[in-house]
């Protein structure tokens, strides 16, 4: 696995969005891509759709 995300991507990431299939693809492809969850997913409402976020972090190096 390389030392760095790609793309220039940051090390560390907080995905955002509204808990539907669109958000988590976006939490598989980070997933696919070599990051790691980051602690246990948050979840709000906004008075109309739940609002998810996802903590996630690229691996150091052992």
């Amino acid at each position: 696995m390389p030392d760095s995300p790609p793309d220039g991507l940051p090390s560390y990431r907080l995905l955002t969005g509204k808990d539907d299939a669109a958000f988590c693809h976006r939490v598989s492809e980070a997933l696919s891509l070599g990051y790691r969850l980051y602690g246990s997913p948050a979840a709000t409402f906004n008075g109309e759709h739940v609002i998810v976020a996802q903590a996630l972090l690229w691996p150091e190096e052992d």
